[in-house]
C-alpha cells in the first residue's frame, strides 16, 4: 500500500498565527518499500508519522493511501499499525496474549488469533516465549514482541517511531537488520522515524531529511550521503567539514592546493565544499596539503586524527592501524572524490 502526501501542512491549535510544524510538504512512499524520515528534534518527523497513522489531522493538503484519499479518516479505517519507542507492552499479559491483543479487539476468534500470534512470533525469532511476561524479557526480546504484535495485524502500512532508541549499540544493529529483513521478506510498506543517520542509511530505500517543517532533501541512502545538496544535509547525514572552494570550468574544484572532482556539477566560481573525514588521504606528497598532527584518538577499528593546516583544523579518520602518526608529525593530506560534495548554505 503506497503513501502520498500532497502539499500537507500541520499547525497545532486554532490560532492561525501559530507556527506550522509541517510546511506544505509532498512525498511518496512506494508500495513495499521502507522510507525513513530523518531529522533533529522538533523538525516535524513524528508529526508526519502521526498524520500517516491518522492520530493527527493535517491543517491542509491531502494524504493518499493505496490511491484513496484518507485525509479525514481515523486510524481504524487506514489499515496501519504503529510501533512506538516505548514498546507499550501490557505488563500483566504474557507474550502470546500481548501479540493476540489487537486481533481479539478486532473480533478475530481466539483459536485463529492464537495461531496467527504463534506464526508472528516465529517470524521474529521468539519461538517458545509464549508464556513469559514482559518483565522476564530482555530489551531486545521486548522489542521483538512489540514488532510481532504490529505484524500480526497484517497492516498495509507499518510505522516505526524511534523504535531502537532504548537499545544498546549491538542490539540496535541486530534489530535494524531484523526489521529490514522482515520488511523485505514480507514486502511491507514502512515509514520509519529516527534521528540516527547510520540507522537510516542501513535500513532505507528512501530517506527524507526534515529541517524545521520542510523537506531539506530526499533520495536514496547513497544520494543523501554522497550527494548532499546543502550544508545542513551533509552535516546531518554524518560528519562533514565545510570549506570555501572554487569550481573550475573542467568540472574540478580547487580546495587550497588540492584539486578534486566531486560527484555533482558545480557552476564556475566560488563554492562551498563539504568534506567527510574518510575522504582525506594521508601521505607525503609534495603536491598535497601540508598538515601537522595536533592530536589523535584510537577507537579500536580506526584512528581519529586532528591536523592543523592553512585551511584550518581538519578532522580525519583512518583505518590504517599499522602506520600510526605521532602528534607533531608533518604530513600532507590529499582528497579522494568519494566523500566530497559541493553544497549550498553556510
Amino acid at each position: 500500500m503506497s503513501i502520498e502526501f500532497r502539499n500537507v501542512t500541520k499547525r497545532y491549535g486554532a490560532d492561525r498565527s501559530a507556527p506550522l510544524a509541517v510546511k506544505g510538504i509532498g512525498f511518496v512512499v512506494p508500495t513495499g518499500t521502507l522510507t525513513t524520515i530523518l531529522g533533529p528534534s522538533g523538525c516535524g518527523k513524528t508529526t508526519i508519522l502521526r498524520m500517516i497513522a491518522g492520530l493527527e489531522a493535517p491543517t491542509s493538503g491531502q494524504i493518499i493511501m493505496a490511491g484513496k484519499d484518507v485525509t479525514t479518516l481515523g486510524p481504524v479505517d487506514r489499515n496501519v499499525s504503529m510501533m512506538f519507542q516505548s514498546y507499550a507492552l501490557f505488563p500483566h499479559m504474557n507474550v502470546i496474549d500481548n501479540v493476540m491483543y489487537g486481533l481479539k479487539m478486532s473480533g478475530v476468534p481466539k483459536p485463529t488469533a492464537h495461531a496467527r500470534a504463534v506464526e508472528s512470533l516465529k517470524n521474529v525469532g521468539l519461538v517458545g516465549f509464549d508464556e513469559r511476561l514482559p518483565s522476564e524479557l530482555s530489551g531486545g526480546q521486548q522489542q521483538r514482541v512489540a514488532l510481532s504484535r504490529a505484524l500480526v495485524l497484517e497492516p498495509g502500512v507499518l510505522l516505526f517511531d524511534e523504535p531502537l532508541s532504548n537499545l544498546d549499540a549491538r542490539l540496535r544493529r541486530e534489530m535494524r537488520e531484523e526489521i529490514r529483513a522482515i520488511q523485505q521478506r514480507l514486502g511491507l510498506t514502512v515509514a520509519y522515524v529516527t534521528h540516527d543517520q547510520s540507522e537510516a542509511l542501513a535500513v532505507s530505500d528512501q530517506i527524507i531529511v526534515m529541517d524545521q517543517g520542510i523537506i531539506a532533501q530526499s533520495g536514496t541512502p547513497q544520494d543523501m550521503y554522497e550527494r548532499p545538496r546543502s550544508a545542513f544535509v551533509a552535516g546531518f547525514m554524518g560528519e562533514a567539514m565545510l570549506f570555501p572552494g572554487a569550481a573550475n570550468a573542467d568540472g574540478s574544484v580547487q580546495l587550497g592546493p588540492l584539486r578534486v572532482v566531486p560527484g555533482q556539477v558545480a557552476h564556475v566560481g566560488a563554492v562551498k565544499v563539504a568534506v567527510r573525514p574518510e575522504a582525506w588521504t594521508i601521505g607525503n606528497d609534495a603536491a598535497g596539503l601540508p598538515a601537522r598532527l595536533k592530536k589523535r584518538a584510537y577507537l579500536g577499528n580506526l584512528y581519529e586524527y586532528t591536523f592543523e593546516t592553512v585551511l584550518g583544523s581538519i578532522f580525519v579518520v583512518s583505518a590504517d592501524l599499522t602506520s600510526v602518526i605521532e602528534p607533531g608529525a608533518q604530513v600532507s593530506l590529499g582528497l579522494s572524490s568519494h566523500g566530497v560534495s559541493v553544497v549550498q548554505g553556510d
